[in-house]
């Protein structure tokens, strides 16, 4: 298994800048998830939208984390 290139702290602490200004847009237009994603890539996790939706579930429920998720895929 090849060891991944972590990233330079500069690259996490802009990924969470902008994961602070995605928490200001609207609930369910997909921004926040993205922007955790890609904090949690900048972190170094293998599956970032998997770190993102399990927080996601955390914090509205299953439930409404499933249908947030249908009304993104819709928009596709």
């Amino acid at each position: 298994m090849a060891k991944k290139k972590s990233s330079t702290l500069p690259e996490r602490r802009a990924a969470r800048k902008k994961y602070e200004q995605a928490k200001k847009k609207p609930l369910g237009e997909g921004s926040r998830f993205k922007a955790i994603a890609k904090a949690a890539k900048a972190g170094g996790a293998r599956e970032p939208e998997a770190v993102a939706a399990a927080i996601g579930i955390k914090k509205y429920g299953r439930k409404k984390m499933t249908k947030m998720a249908v009304a993104g895929k819709k928009r596709k």
